[in-house]
């Protein structure tokens, strides 16, 4: 898994809220933009050709699956936090405070006892 890039998607998509909504209302095409317009960006002067998604990366990216991205090294905190910005709201309404955050952590539940996988990239 290219660790480097994943974090950098979840990273800067979560810091824009424009990205945010983007990616929860269709990922796909938030997915392609990003890695056209920012995923290649070092600095305003300076893109990269060093880096590109996977398939199944993109496929992880593109399902909302953050389970998949866990398991393959991305990193816990940038992983939470995104998919707490896209479904806390709709789950609080249904099931109330921290349901989102709870099924979390029941669907990684079969980590516990065991380390996590490796965020070095």
């Amino acid at each position: 898994m290219s660790k480097y890039y994943v974090n950098k998607f979840l990273y800067t998509i979560d810091r824009d809220p424009a990205w945010v909504k983007l990616y929860k209302e269709d990922p796909a095409r938030a997915v392609e933009l990003w890695e056209q317009e920012v995923g290649r960006r070092l600095n305003d002067a300076e893109d990269t050709t060093c880096f590109d998604l996977t398939d199944e990366e993109r496929e992880a990216l593109i399902n909302h699956d953050y389970v998949w991205l866990f398991e393959h090294g991305a990193h816990f905190f940038l992983n939470l936090t995104l998919f707490i910005a896209l479904y806390d709201e709709e789950y609080t309404e249904r099931d109330g405070p921290l349901s989102f955050q709870r099924e979390f952590g029941a669907r990684l539940s079969h980590w516990l006892g065991k380390d996590y996988p490796s965020v070095a990239v």
